[in-house]
Parts: C-alpha cells; structure tokens; sequence
C-alpha cells in the first residue's frame, strides 16, 4: 500500500482529537499535527480547507474530513483501501469527547 499523506488538525486536549491520534498510531501512519489551540494559523488554515469551524479535521491525500472522529477516520482509512482493518486495541475511546474536568484542569490558551 502506498503511503498516504495526512495531516492533522487537532486540539491539544480533546477526547476526539485523542481519538485520532489514536486511529493514526494504531495503524501507524505517519502524519503531520496541527494543534489549533497552541497556533491561530492553523485554526485559520484549517477552516479555509474545510469550510467550517469544528474540528479535528484530517486531510487525507488531498481528502478533507471535517469535524471527524477517530472511527470514522478509521472507516475511511479501510473503506479506501489505505490500511486492513485491525481488531488491536487503542489506548483512548475513538469516538468521545473528553470530560469537563478534563478540560477545566488542562486547556491553557497561550497568547
């Protein structure tokens, strides 16, 4: 299989965001992060690639997925035929958002 080219648009702490970090490295795939929070740029480069505000979103080979979670990276990753299913195990849900007290205690904006 050939090796795709993704990139990443992430938050530092977010539960869908951990989500797909997870998917990549499980099957794993190289792939550029962009964390939204730490760089402004990238939120804007982020919304003009895919035309709306939420994320993550992954670009996959010139493909954006906007507003995604870790499953449906993974259903679009197999669907297309860029990696076989694997039943392994990841470390965090790939399909949830993270607790508020997960964001109370560790999201910092950094100006």
């Amino acid at each position: 299989m050939q090796t795709p080219e993704i990139t990443a648009y992430l938050k530092t702490y977010c539960g869908w965001s951990a989500g797909v970090r997870a998917v990549l490295t499980k099957y794993n795939l190289h792939y550029i992060e962009k964390d939204i929070i730490q760089n402004p740029a990238f939120r804007w480069e982020m919304e003009t690639k895919s035309g709306q505000p939420l994320s993550p979103c992954v670009e996959i080979n010139g493909e954006m997925l906007p507003d995604v979670s870790g499953e449906e990276v993974e259903k679009y990753l197999i669907d297309n035929k860029i990696v076989q299913a694997s039943d392994a195990a990841t470390e965090v849900p790939t399909n949830a958002a993270c607790p508020t007290e997960q964001h109370e205690s560790e999201v910092k904006l950094r100006f």
